[in-house]
């Protein structure tokens, strides 16, 4: 009994030491990755190497600290988290992307002194090699009877044969050198036009890459500016956008409540948008969505290029490249585009889907909508955020596409 007592005191005492290790061990390892994300990089105090390996540690741990941060929930400061996570990643990559400039640079003047010194050594090459060349083409015009009438000894006729050969053989050399040399030339020339396609390359990814940073800026300013640091507001708005994207994910699914109108024309009005806010819907807005088959398809594809007002910042302009007539009178004032924009992207406002219609308004108080093919006109509605979201959707004629029009009144 008091053995087994004693096994029991030291397989619990056991099992506990394995608990405090495995904590001190996760402390440790979250200590360390801490201190990875703080690693000073410097060009300055670092080898070349090491300072792009300490570049790609920190990115690394940024990274692995966003993902961690995006598994948490969609909170404001972890938004804000996220955003300067990725800031600072931008930061070292164009960090990064300025020290290859540099490199690239200081080899591309090596090569241009490289260069010039093998123009220098190949023009006094062949400079010698054209003289010395005429002086054995005159040398072995002279026949050896004619050189041995002149000298009148045959050992000094035997001895200027001898000084030809060799002389030929000097020659064939120094022909052979300045080939190589000209090779060689040609060589570093096109390694330095390469060099300098690989810094303009260099350049225009840095440039992209600045953009970029300068984009992320915008859109951490904007969130900090729009929810006004109210974690209360962000997770209202949240909410919204979520019910939202549910809703039309069943929409097209074919999940609303729909009844068939009839046939309708290509621009005849089949609804009006809703003034002010609505069931998932904080202002005036008409949300344009395409479907083929039921797969969502970006709208700007197939709406003709018109005068645009931009709304949608930090997103900005995007291209129309269709030739349909736009479902609003004096279209038209755009508000949301298609795929991942700010709200989708950095907000995660659809739960890391993308925006999958077009949000847009008249530019003047013309709130008519007009089917944009002739077709078969349904009004539906969903369920959405405690209220019923009424749209209305027109099955295409003369082909499969099918276009939805939501947060309207029916007519």
């Amino acid at each position: 009994m008091i053995a087994f007592c004693l096994r029991s005191y030291h397989t619990s005492r056991f099992l506990l030491l394995g608990v405090v290790f495995v904590a001190l061990a996760a402390i440790f390892s979250s200590m360390v990755h801490a201190q990875d994300c703080d690693l000073e990089c410097s060009a300055d105090d670092q080898s070349e190497n090491e300072y792009f390996s300490c570049i790609s540690d920190k990115k690394a741990c940024l990274e692995s600290r966003i993902s961690e941060t995006q598994a948490r929930s969609n909170t404001l400061s972890n938004t804000i988290s996220i955003i300067n996570g990725q800031i600072n990643i931008q930061e070292l990559q164009i960090q990064q992307t300025r020290l290859e400039i540099g490199m690239l640079e200081r080899e591309i003047d090596e090569l241009s002194e490289r260069i010039s010194g093998l123009n220098l050594s190949l023009d006094r090459l062949t400079s010698m090699l054209v003289a010395r060349v005429r002086t054995h083409y005159k040398e072995s015009r002279v026949s050896p009877l004619t050189a041995l009438a002149s000298t009148g000894s045959f050992a000094e006729t035997f001895t200027r044969e001898q000084y030809l050969n060799l002389a030929g053989r000097q020659t064939a050399l120094a022909m052979q050198r300045a080939e190589l040399q000209r090779i060689l030339y040609d060589q570093q020339k096109e390694l330095k036009e390469l060099k300098q396609a690989e810094v303009e390359s260099k350049r225009q990814e840095l440039q992209s890459e600045q953009n970029q940073l300068a984009s992320q800026r915008q859109e951490q300013q904007f969130l900090l500016q729009e929810t006004r640091s109210n974690e209360q507001r962000y997770q209202q708005e949240l909410q919204r956008t979520l019910a939202e994207i549910a809703a039309i994910q069943s929409i097209i699914a074919g999940q609303g409540t729909e009844t068939e109108v009839g046939g309708v024309d290509r621009g005849e009005r089949i609804a009006s948008v809703i003034v002010g806010a609505s069931t998932c819907s904080t202002g005036t807005h008409l949300h344009f969505e395409v479907t083929s088959g039921g797969t969502r398809r970006d709208p700007a594809q197939h709406l003709k290029p018109v005068s645009i007002v931009w709304s949608n910042s930090p997103d900005g302009e995007f291209g129309f490249s269709g030739d349909w007539d736009w479902p609003l009178n004096d279209a038209a004032r755009i508000t949301q585009g298609y795929g991942m924009t700010y709200y989708a992207r950095v907000r995660r406002a659809y739960g890391g889907s993308p925006h999958t219609g077009i949000d847009m308004t008249s530019k003047s108080a013309n709130y008519g909508v007009k089917a944009v093919r002739s077709g078969t006109l349904y009004r539906g509605s969903i369920r959405c955020g405690g209220g019923q979201l009424r749209y209305v959707k027109v099955e295409h004629d003369d082909d499969d596409l099918s276009t939805y029009y939501l947060h309207v009144n029916y007519i």
